[in-house]
C-alpha cells in the first residue's frame, strides 16, 4: 500500500497532504525533529527524529519504498527517494523525476556556491495559493499513478 512521507519541518502543505491521504485511505508519516502536534487520525504517524542536519531525511530514505510518495523541497532527499522507487513532490506541486534529478542536484550545488560567496542573497518567492492548488493536483496525480503501480 502506498504511504505518504512528509519532510515535515517547514512543510507548508501538511494539511493538504493529510486531506488527500484521508480521501484515499493512505497512511501519512510526518517526519520532523520536533514541534509537530500529533494527529488523532490513526492513519497519520508522527515521527520525531534527533536534531541534526539530515536526521529526518535519513529516516525517510531508510523507510520509503517503491510506490510511496515523499513530499519535500530537499533535492538530495528526493534523489534518494527516487532511487528507492518512490515518487517525490515539492510542496508547490513540481515532481522530481529520474531524468531531471541530476540537473536539479547540479543546480543546487551551483546556487549554494553563489549564496556562500554572497552573489545571491535573496530566498525563494513566497508560497502562494496557486502553489497550494498545484500541489493538490500533483499529489492526486501521484497517488493515482502509485495505485496503478506505475510509480
Amino acid at each position: 500500500m502506498t504511504s505518504l512521507y512528509v519532510d515535515a519541518d517547514a512543510c507548508p502543505v501538511k494539511d493538504e497532504t493529510m486531506k488527500v491521504a484521508g480521501r484515499h485511505g493512505l497512511k501519512t508519516i510526518l517526519v520532523s525533529d520536533g514541534g509537530l502536534r500529533p494527529s488523532r487520525d490513526p492513519m497519520v504517524q508522527t515521527v520525531v527524529v534527533a536534531r541534526g542536519a539530515d536526521a529526518a531525511d535519513d529516516w525517510i530514505a531508510e523507510h520509503i519504498g517503491p510506490g510511496d510518495i515523499c513530499i519535500t523541497n530537499d533535492i538530495p532527499l528526493a534523489a534518494r527517494c527516487l532511487k528507492s522507487g518512490a515518487q517525490a513532490l515539492k510542496p508547490n506541486g513540481d515532481a522530481f523525476s529520474e531524468d531531471g534529478i541530476g540537473m536539479a542536484l547540479a543546480t543546487r550545488e551551483l546556487m549554494q556556491g553563489l549564496r556562500d560567496s554572497g552573489q545571491i542573497t535573496g530566498g525563494p518567492r513566497p508560497f502562494s495559493k496557486a502553489d497550494r492548488s498545484a500541489f493538490l493536483n500533483a499529489l492526486e496525480v501521484a497517488v493515482q499513478k502509485a495505485k496503478r503501480g506505475k510509480a
